[in-house]
């Protein structure tokens, strides 16, 4: 039987990652606010 969390690096990456966090505004945000680390 297949659990049910196949975790996957690269999709993962995708939706999470800092490239997509360049896309929204989460990053842009964090740099106005002058955060230490903008993301990990």
């Amino acid at each position: 039987m297949k659990r049910t969390f196949q975790p996957n690096n690269r999709k993962k990456a995708k939706k999470h990652g800092f490239f997509s966090r360049i896309k929204g505004k989460v990053l842009n945000n964090r740099r106005k606010k002058g955060r230490k680390n903008i993301s990990k």
